[in-house]
């Protein structure tokens, strides 16, 4: 009697009953599945399987779209129709963000500020540029061999050893010597890791980190450069600290290139990191062989064959390759404690790879 009426009074009690409990307890929520992947079968061979079934299947996916794209574009020139755009693809170069410091060609107050730089005396020849190069105190057997390289790329450049002397007092003397550029190449653990390039005698000077160096002797089938003086090549050198740069580049080299060498000297510049290369020109005479007319005939009746020469033009690496990127510009000569810097590159300069570039805009 107790037990039914307990029961009667759990049924009765505010009108609730065992499916109203269950709805208001907290519902547990749906798992959301990851979508399938190759990479989730733990089975190596089926994994491969699979993958190339699923490559396999993007890949007629693709020759698909490709067809119907001729295709509608075929029909569309058939009809006198405008073909349909052309899709771009969405690069890190076309989605650059704007720089207000790229050079125009109507800039005026830019190239009249040519006319009053430090280089404009080489550059308007009135000197002939004549190169210092010296190492860091502690030098390495690569650093040697680098600069032995450098003294066949760079004309009229000499070489003379640090020892221990202070870099100013090297700038002190290469002003009475009359030189117009002091380069210096520091080295880093037996490897040269850095450039310092002082315009002589009131500056600028530019620190450049000197990375992937390969010597000739590392480079396959390498040419070797003859003693005439090159043809200078400058890319992407847009912006006003990027033309600065140029023309401190441009100082090292003589205003008159002697073509007859076929030397080509190239500072190609990407994303702030100058690529440089040494090139020499090469032309061989490959012969043709073409059928003449049907007119003219052998004693044998068949179409004679007279060989035709023709001239291809190919380039041969001189060496050596590396690569620079700009660390600071100051001005004047070297002074690591009071000198005042034009530009430094900092850490957060690199955190976009969409922001635009300092030197270029490529």
């Amino acid at each position: 009697m107790a037990i039914g009426g307990k029961r009667k009074r759990n049924n009765d009690s505010d009108g609730e009953d065992d499916s109203s409990r269950r709805r208001t307890r907290t519902e547990p929520e749906k798992e959301i599945k990851e979508p399938f992947r190759p990479s989730m079968i733990k089975n190596k061979e089926k994994r491969s399987e699979v993958h190339a079934k699923v490559k396999h299947q993007k890949k007629l996916e693709k020759r698909a779209k490709a067809k119907a794209r001729d295709a509608a574009v075929k029909r569309a020139i058939e009809l006198g129709e405008e073909p349909p755009e052309k899709k771009v693809p969405r690069t890190i170069e076309n989605t650059r963000e704007v720089d207000e410091t790229v050079c125009k060609p109507d800039d005026e107050e830019l190239f009249a500020g040519n006319d009053a730089d430090e280089f404009s005396s080489v550059l308007n020849r009135q000197h002939n540029p004549k190169i210092l190069i010296t190492t860091c105190r502690f030098n390495s057997t690569r650093g040697p061999a680098f600069i032995s390289e450098l003294l066949t790329v760079i004309p009229n450049a000499h070489y003379f050893k640090r020892g221990t002397y202070d870099l100013k007092k090297i700038v002190e003397y290469a002003n009475k010597q009359d030189f117009t550029s002091l380069v210096v190449v520091h080295t880093n653990r037996r490897e040269p890791n850095a450039l310092l390039i002082i315009g002589l005698p009131n500056g600028p000077t530019a620190h450049f980190k000197l990375t992937n160096l390969v010597l000739r002797k590392d480079i396959k089938n390498h040419g070797v450069p003859t003693s005439h003086q090159p043809e200078l090549v400058l890319n992407n050198f847009t912006t006003r600290l990027g033309h600065r740069v140029g023309r401190m580049i441009q100082s090292l080299f003589p205003q008159d290139p002697e073509f007859k060498g076929r030397r080509v000297v190239t500072f190609h510049n990407q994303r702030d990191f100058i690529f440089f290369r040494h090139h020499r020109y090469i032309f061989e005479t490959k012969e043709i062989k073409k059928i003449e007319s049907k007119g003219k005939k052998d004693e044998d009746g068949k179409s004679e064959k007279v060989p035709d020469h023709k001239t291809i033009a190919r380039l041969q690496e001189c060496g050596p390759r590396f690569t620079l990127k700009l660390v600071s510009l100051q001005h004047g000569t070297f002074d690591s404690k009071g000198g005042e810097y034009e530009w430094v590159h900092k850490p957060e300069m690199d955190t976009s790879r969409r922001s635009q570039n300092r030197i270029d805009t490529s």
